[in-house]
């Protein structure tokens, strides 16, 4: 086998791969040998059928094996024995020519093939020691965890049917259709649907126009989406719904007690406000994490300056691209109704991309450098938690999906490892804490709003991490129904 580099032109590499027809002719004559003492062809006993009179039958077809193994192997092999690590799979180029295709196959003449690729560039890991965050640190409060008790123990209240007008604070069972310039929209309606007036689940305005309803009333109910709603296509627009009172009850009295934490499947008062103690520490913890994380990866983005492989970076662009459009496609907006173009965007996306691939190659040498590893328990965690995001009846579907799947189960990986790397990053950098207000914690960092003038650009952004991963915002209360709302995105 001959091996000849062709290109060599920043990480671009180009090898010419040349294998002497007889070397292809001495791997087809001991594939057709062995092939001797197993098959069965009439008219010849077994282990006595000419090696030619094979040639003949299975000629083409063993020499077709014989360059997919060579194909296969020289692959890993070359480029492993040349020092480098592609960035993705190889390119391998073989002739189009039917003619010269039929002469390889028939062993008489050499097989030329090349590949193109693209090489990890190689990246010297500086010294951590000038990279220093702040790490906002929010200490709840106990108020915090009674008012949140409180509401869990409002979904425990007890209702019982009344007479006449619906008050705030009752309960009222519905169904709406929601319509816009007289057309009902996606996701607008609902059916038997409990209202808590006065608990702003719905849309500003909705509940108010439902005090003094009675059951059997019919009421058109106009309001007007927030201009922040989360279904951009609804946004700032005026709706009416159609809505039927089906029955009106009012509220037991509210008690928050060891009864109140069995009724919810726990054994006790102090064990409800553990559990919302955990999820509000939870919530905020990754809040912190978020933003620490972002002042991470915006130092190493500054002391990273290198050409990461366009290939990658082509990858990672299409991904993004490819939600931004279904985003607008969903909301029914174009770049203009975003006060952008299609220009600015893909510019704005380019960069993007760039920043993420080139990032993702810092932690992964980081990473490697540090010994950092996913074990095989962390990713059957990982995978299980994934899993469990799934309906009840699809989970065993999406199980064997990714456990048949060597690239998903890569997908679940990679974000993993990168929590990992970050984790041993911040235990080799200045952290100082900082205790900061709730609103100071949720507020969004200035740069991460202006990060671009697309919204789907925001989203994306917003659910994932500079690297890659996963870092999505807290989500807001949908409305005029969380139901509706999510149907409607």
């Amino acid at each position: 086998m001959q091996v000849t580099e062709t290109l060599n032109s920043g990480l671009k590499r180009e090898i010419k791969i040349t294998v002497p027809a007889g070397d292809m002719e001495a791997k087809l004559m001991a594939r057709l040998s062995d092939a001797r003492n197993k098959v069965r062809i009439n008219g010849f006993r077994p282990g006595k059928v000419p090696v030619q009179h094979l040639r003949k039958v299975y000629g083409k077809s063993f020499m077709a094996e014989v360059v997919n193994e060579i194909l296969n192997d020289s692959t890993r092999s070359i480029i492993t024995g040349r020092g480098e690590k592609a960035a993705m799979q190889p390119e391998v180029i073989m002739t189009e020519d039917e003619k010269e295709a039929e002469k390889i196959l028939a062993g008489g003449t050499d097989f030329e093939f090349r590949l193109n690729y693209e090489v990890i560039p190689t990246i010297e890991i500086k010294d951590f020691s000038d990279i220093k965050v702040t790490r906002q640190v929010f200490d709840v409060p106990e108020a915090e965890i009674d008012d949140q008790v409180k509401r869990v123990a409002e979904s425990a209240r007890s209702y019982e049917p009344k007479t006449g007008k619906a008050a705030e604070g009752d309960r009222v069972s519905i169904d709406y259709v929601g319509k816009i310039d007289g057309e009902a929209f996606a996701g607008g309606a609902g059916t038997d649907q409990p209202l808590v007036l006065g608990s702003k689940e719905f849309i500003p305005g909705f509940e108010d126009q439902l005090i003094g309803t009675k059951a059997g009333d019919e009421k058109q109910v106009t309001v007007t989406f927030p201009e922040n709603y989360q279904a951009a296509h609804l946004a700032g627009k005026e709706a009416t719904f159609d809505v039927t009172v089906k029955e009106v009850s009012k509220p037991g009295e509210l008690e928050i007690n060891d009864e109140t934490a069995k009724n919810l499947g726990l054994e006790s008062l102090e064990r409800l406000r553990e559990i919302v103690r955990g999820q509000i520490e939870n919530q905020f913890g990754s809040m912190t994490r978020q933003k620490v994380k972002r002042q991470l990866l915006d130092q190493l983005d500054a002391a990273y300056s290198f050409e990461a492989p366009s290939k990658l970076i082509e990858a990672e662009f299409n991904n993004i691209w490819a939600q931004v459009t279904r985003d607008l496609e969903a909301a029914g907006r174009t770049f203009a109704d975003e006060e952008t173009t299609e220009e600015e965007a893909r510019a704005e996306y380019q960069r993007l991309a760039e920043r993420r691939v080139r990032l993702g190659l810092v932690l992964a040498e980081i990473g490697e450098k540090a010994g950092v590893t996913v074990s095989d328990e962390e990713l059957q965690r990982g995978l299980f938690e994934q899993v469990r995001r799934f309906p009840a009846n699809q989970q065993q579907e999406a199980f064997e999906f990714y456990r048949s799947n060597p690239e998903a189960l890569n997908a679940l990986r990679a974000p993993m490892f990168e929590e990992k790397v970050v984790d041993h990053l911040l235990g080799q950098i200045s952290v100082t804490d900082v205790k900061v207000s709730k609103e100071e914690l949720m507020a969004d960092d200035e740069d991460a709003e202006t990060t671009t003038k697309a919204t789907p650009a925001k989203k994306a952004e917003a659910k994932a991490s500079e690297a890659g991963d996963a870092a999505e915002e807290p989500k807001k209360k949908a409305a005029p129904k969380k139901k509706a709302a999510k149907d409607a995105e």
